[in-house]
């Protein structure tokens, strides 16, 4: 990775995630022999990356509860039902936030959506460790959320390793040309751009549209943060987004299914 520009630790709010994540995951170590077990007993997930290669863009729905950002979303939401309302709206792909202190949620809520429906599930959490790729695993995850700027270079390449022993797909995201160039180094498949600002939580909108445009076209380019109307699918599509990660706009949602089948449906554009 020469070249690249020097990793400090985060800040701010990631900052402090990733150090509770850090601290979790050590917790979890202890239970290594139990999680190896469960995940070589774990029937084989969808494939996370081959379900987001379609005509359309493909929206992956998330299951959140509360943001940092936005505090409650949606407090009583119950995991297994709302994916499956996603799934009926035309969801590629079915997202779940697993942290518990800033988003309200579990491991539980992932494995509540493994068993209602088909499509891939991505395990969205502040992965540091291999044992938490581990434990996504087996709970049924297709993919866990690797971000790059959470991760030193040796880290990244190690938990990027560390999946592909598991046979687990990851989603690394970036927010910049710098960590685009990290997330390329280690031949990443699949690449989320977040126009949201995990450290600030300030929100560039035209953050996934500059590098969307950067990504190859053999890699699967996805959009996340500030995604709510159908305009904003139709804009990322014309800077030849394959994907679309959507949270607060269809979890708070009355009408969950609705609110995915009105975004579902965009026309790729490609990238060429």
């Amino acid at each position: 990775m020469q070249g690249l520009r020097a990793w400090t630790p985060p800040g701010g709010t990631l900052g402090e995630i990733v150090a509770e994540a850090a601290q979790r995951a050590q917790a979890l170590s202890s239970r290594t022999a139990e999680l190896a077990a469960q995940a070589r007993e774990t029937s084989p997930p969808p494939a996370f990356a081959a379900a987001l290669r379609a005509r359309h863009v493909a929206v992956i729905a998330e299951v959140k509860r509360k943001s940092p950002s936005k505090g409650w979303i949606n407090p009583g939401l119950s995991a297994g039902e709302q994916a499956a309302a996603y799934a009926s709206g035309g969801a590629a792909a079915i997202s779940v936030l697993t942290e518990s202190a800033h988003f309200g949620g579990s491991t539980d809520d992932l494995r509540a959506v493994r068993r209602q429906v088909g499509q891939p599930v991505l395990k969205k959490d502040f992965h540091v460790d291999p044992v938490q790729l581990l434990e996504a695993k087996a709970a049924g995850a297709s993919a866990a959320l690797l971000i790059v700027r959470a991760l030193s270079h040796d880290a990244l390449q190690r938990m990027a390793d560390a999946a592909a022993e598991l046979e687990l797909e990851c989603l690394v995201e970036v927010r910049d040309a710098d960590e685009l160039d990290r997330a390329l180094a280690i031949g990443a498949p699949v690449i989320g751009v977040n126009s949201r600002n995990l450290e600030t939580l300030a929100v560039d909108s035209a953050a996934a549209e500059r590098l969307i445009r950067q990504i190859p076209e053999t890699i699967v380019a996805i959009a996340e943060s500030a995604v709510s109307s159908r305009e904003d699918v139709e804009r990322l599509a014309r800077a030849g987004a394959d994907a679309v990660l959507v949270g607060s706009a269809v979890s708070a949602a009355s009408d969950p299914a609705a609110a995915v089948r009105r975004l579902a449906g965009v026309p790729r554009s490609g990238r060429g």
